[in-house]
């Protein structure tokens, strides 16, 4: 596929080819980047869906063992659209990038055997850094031999938005390990491709505060990077259960009870009085988070919380969901 093909289809409300995804730990980011890459893969699609944190969170989702370090064919979905993963260990990444970059192949696995890796990523924190933004880079930007994109859709389980920012300026972490050569030259390509409409931030929050106010923090630091936020995502929303925000009174609950045939004994009005009140309280504190949320001027996407965890069905229903947002 060609960058031609980029806003075509059923997903063109995700125009970009490589879909980072991040949130405040907990939130269900390596979900929503699951059902996200099974979303871009519909009408025989291929999507890759990259984690880099050694977590093997896609494995699990998908009911695997842990990935190796290469692709691997996840999942299908109708039409003949495939989902593979990547796992990318940093380790692997540089072996790979020593035998590409400075023919190190036999030399580089000797390195892995004294310890050399490790050390050298220890003490030079932004080289895992460019080495796993640059394998995402050369996943979302392969051809074959016909000149054609391998994959539609790149999606990326980032690190979480705490770190998002400096895992993203790849260009500010090189200059601290070299003024040239093929690992400046990486980060600039890296830099390029994640400020290019090829690159869209996707950012999973709950309607909580802590998640809430990392959001709106990452939203400001990624445009003063100059990459671009694509959708906030509000996992786990809860439907409404009661109209408006008055207090619900005895009276309120006894009346409902007796009108749907169930018994309105005073413990039982106590108790669903207590319960329709922290419900509101709670409500009320969600819409002003949900306020603050779209002052930060992006789509707002609201998943809904589903009932007996995350399975395949599950992230079927969320790709759906994600498939016909706006």
């Amino acid at each position: 596929m060609t960058s031609s093909t980029l806003t075509d289809g059923p997903a063109n409300s995700w125009p970009a080819r490589l879909h980072v995804v991040s949130g405040k730990g907990g939130v269900g980011k390596t979900s929503v980047a699951a059902a996200l890459a099974l979303a871009l893969a519909d009408q025989g699609r291929r999507t890759l869906l990259v984690e880099v944190e050694g977590r093997q969170g896609i494995a699990q989702l998908f009911g695997l063992p842990p990935l190796p370090y290469e692709e691997r064919l996840v999942a299908t979905v109708p039409g003949g659209g495939e989902v593979r993963a990547l796992a990318v260990d940093p380790e692997e990444a540089l072996l790979e990038y020593l035998a590409l970059f400075y023919k190190l192949g036999a030399a580089g696995r000797a390195l892995r055997k004294v310890g050399a890796i490790d050390f050298a990523t220890t003490i030079a924190p932004g080289l895992r850094d460019v080495l796993l933004t640059g394998k995402v880079k050369e996943a979302t930007t392969r051809t074959d031999e016909r000149g054609r994109r391998v994959y539609h859709a790149v999606v990326l389980d980032a690190p979480p938005t705490g770190r998002i920012g400096r895992f993203l300026n790849v260009t500010a972490e090189a200059a601290k390990l070299a003024k040239m050569g093929p690992i400046k030259n990486q980060s600039e390509g890296v830099a390029a491709l994640l400020r290019s409409p090829m690159t869209s931030v996707h950012l999973v929050t709950l309607l909580e505060e802590m998640p809430v106010q990392e959001t709106v923090d990452a939203v400001a630091e990624l445009k003063g990077l100059g990459i671009a936020v694509g959708k906030v995502i509000v996992n786990r929303a809860q439907p409404q259960l009661l109209e408006g925000s008055r207090r619900i009174t005895l009276a309120d609950i006894r009346r409902g009870l007796v009108a749907a045939g169930l018994p309105a004994d005073k413990p039982t009005v106590a108790g669903l009085q207590v319960e329709a009140t922290a419900y509101l309280a709670r409500r009320s504190i969600e819409q002003e988070l949900g306020a603050e949320l779209a002052e930060v001027g992006r789509p707002l996407v609201e998943l809904p919380l589903l009932p007996g965890g995350i399975g395949r069905d599950t992230l079927t229903d969320l790709a759906s969901l994600l498939r016909a947002a706006p």
